[in-house]
């Protein structure tokens, strides 16, 4: 399993009994305890790549998965209103997060957005859920976003991204811009 991963141990005589994994690059680094034998490490990057794996696909979930939750969020927050026929990870968003087409109820997101909290994510299903009942961004459109809690910080969190990227904040799916 290692073979297809560049995995890079790193001991540290301060490390007393935590071990910790993180993707740094292209190569995944476990940071554990220096007194650890060689059977403990082998062990520990074992546990290590198997909880980064778990932890990845939480936040990479399948087209399946992102259409339950979709489903879940209109309920929740908009009365169960919307109501999207698909929605399906896009590789050909480079400038928007999401966008979706009323007329089928289909919702594509980024792959951008994999990776990203998940209440970042819900916050781009959430505004383009409310997209499949208004076309625009109006006061009401906006009032409907409003109902997710998180979508003020969200926009601010993709509004940085954006920023840091060296491109125009386009957090509400590049159609608009405070």
């Amino acid at each position: 399993m290692e073979a297809e991963r560049e995995v890079e141990v790193r001991r540290s005589p301060r490390r007393r009994r935590t071990v910790t994994a993180y993707r740094e690059g292209g190569r995944i680094i476990v940071c554990l305890p220096a007194r650890f034998s060689a059977a403990e490490e082998r062990r520990w990057v074992q546990t290590m790549l198997k909880r980064l794996d778990a932890q990845e696909q939480r936040r990479r979930p399948s087209d399946d998965q992102l259409l339950r939750r979709a489903r879940e969020l209109s309920r929740r927050y908009l009365d169960g209103r919307a109501d999207p026929s698909s929605i399906r990870w896009s590789s050909a968003q480079r400038s928007r997060w999401g966008s979706c087409t009323p007329s089928d109820g289909s919702i594509r997101l980024s792959e951008r957005l994999q990776g990203l909290p998940g209440w970042v994510v819900d916050y781009v299903l959430v505004h383009e859920l409310v997209h499949l009942l208004i076309g625009n961004h109006s006061d009401e459109f906006w009032e409907l976003v409003g109902r997710y809690p998180r979508a003020e910080r969200a926009r601010g969190f993709l509004d940085g991204l954006d920023y840091a990227a060296g491109s125009r904040p386009q957090s509400e799916g590049g159609e608009h811009e405070d």
